[in-house]
């Protein structure tokens, strides 16, 4: 039986409940990915193809662990056409709506005569992609990754991505890639590959930064690793909601709460809405088609709407008022808004790592080529991080300069700041300092 809370009656423990995701063990994961991250530390290469046989059951040398051009080439030639269309027309989109977000280079104001500040943008040198594999591939992660840090101008663009059991990386993510412009790619996964990344083996290189979804080893492997490299935004299982109101089509809700809900049994699907009519049409068309998934997707599905430890359901609120704050609270990573008037809502919608507006506007659709990121942030993080973007990929740095005229007004409130912190360096600095006047 599918999951239905009516939020004017849950308790605290109850709401509580529902707003939690899926249970990650990161901390219990911890003691068993040390070992792994220390010996790629220490041994590198040798290490790092020890667990790549251990764990993927591959077998490697250090000469095949970066993908060849060769095999690239091969992908090219043997990829289905229609899913290299495909891709060529969904990297065009997210490179489109990207590259309106590159800020200037350069950019600085006057804050008083003789006095500027601003900004220098750089592209953060160095970055390495996860890219997942799973009982599948991910080209669309690949490319979701890879197209901003392109844009950014990221000089070295790394790819770490696990390999099939016959040690070869599926043509659409080779593809991918390429088309993206990515300089170096690996057949390596897990948190031997964001060891291998964070410090360095003698095939590969360190980067400055690692980002991209993983596994929750992928994720203990990051934690561990914050502070010797950037880590990125926290991507954990997919989350989603639905927000609809009376005038949202039973079908179209049915069919989008399953998208989000396939992915895995830790993925969390929620519909909230102020129509209990909605939720009563809504149900049986999700038996239905849950019902035609193949027997694992549905899997998946029933255990986040039926079992007991699913965190997905359908949601009644008493007002749009009331489901509007559970959303915001709750900070999806996926929500989508079929309500009359979509857009006069969207200001009181604060939290989530995505919008996406309207019956015509699905999961999938942002997931693969509205041109909006699918690598956002999870586990209620939409509070505080933002979708992937090309900001990811760039840092900012500081400027300022000023003037003879300038130095008069801000070297006086400069001593005058210093002296009161206990700085007599600082102030001494500003005292009587010699200009020199054209």
């Amino acid at each position: 039986m599918i999951h239905v809370y009516e939020l004017a009656k849950l308790d605290a423990t109850q709401r509580e409940r529902l707003m939690r995701r899926a249970e990650v063990a990161i901390d219990d994961l911890l003691e068993y990915v040390r070992p792994i991250v220390r010996a790629v530390r220490e041994r590198g290469d040798a290490a790092l193809i020890e667990y790549m046989a251990r764990f993927d059951h591959v077998e490697l040398t250090p000469d095949k662990l970066r993908v060849s051009r060769a095999e690239i080439e091969h992908a090219h030639k043997t990829l289905d056409k229609e899913v290299y269309s495909a891709l060529k027309h969904a990297i065009h989109n997210v490179h489109t709506l990207h590259a309106q977000q590159m800020p200037h280079e350069q950019w600085m104001t006057q804050v008083a005569p003789g006095v500027m500040a601003g900004e220098k943008i750089t592209p953060i040198s160095s970055v390495g992609l996860y890219v997942p594999r799973g009982k599948g591939a991910f080209p669309s992660v690949m490319y979701m990754l890879a197209t901003p840090a392109k844009i950014a101008g990221v000089p070295r663009i790394v790819v770490a991505t696990p390999p099939a059991p016959d040690g070869s990386i599926d043509a659409a993510s080779l593809v991918a890639a390429d088309l993206c412009g990515v300089h170096e790619i690996y057949r390596i996964g897990g948190a031997q590959a964001i060891a291998a990344l964070a410090y360095g083996t003698e095939s590969i290189g360190r980067v400055r930064k690692i980002t991209g979804p993983g596994n929750p080893y992928v994720s203990a492997a990051k934690r561990l690793l914050y502070g010797t490299v950037d880590v990125g935004l926290p991507a954990g299982p997919s989350e989603s909601i639905l927000l609809a109101d009376e005038s949202a089509d039973p079908e179209l809700v049915a069919r989008d709460l399953l998208i989000e809900a396939e992915h895995g049994a830790d993925s969390s699907s929620l519909l909230v809405t102020t129509s209990r009519a909605l939720i009563e049409a809504v149900q049986p068309l999700m038996e239905e088609k849950m019902a035609a998934l193949p027997a694992w997707r549905q899997a998946f599905c029933r255990a986040g709407f039926e079992s007991e430890k699913g965190t997905g359901g359908l949601v009644l609120a008493a007002t749009m008022r009331e489901a509007v704050d559970f959303v915001n609270e709750y900070a999806p990573e996926h929500l989508e808004v079929q309500v009359h008037e979509p857009f006069a809502l969207l200001p009181d919608l604060k939290n989530a790592g995505e919008i996406l507006i309207g019956p015509y506007t699905p999961y999938c659709a942002g997931n693969y080529c509205v041109g909006t990121n699918a690598i956002l942030p999870t586990g209620g993080f939409a509070h505080t991080y933002s979708c992937t973007s090309v900001f990811d990929f760039l840092k900012r740095t500081g400027l300022a300069y000023v003037t003879a005229e300038g130095y008069a007004a801000v070297g006086e409130t400069t001593r005058r700041l210093a002296t009161f912190e206990g700085f007599p360096a600082h102030a001494n600095a500003v005292t009587a300092r010699p200009v020199s006047r054209p």
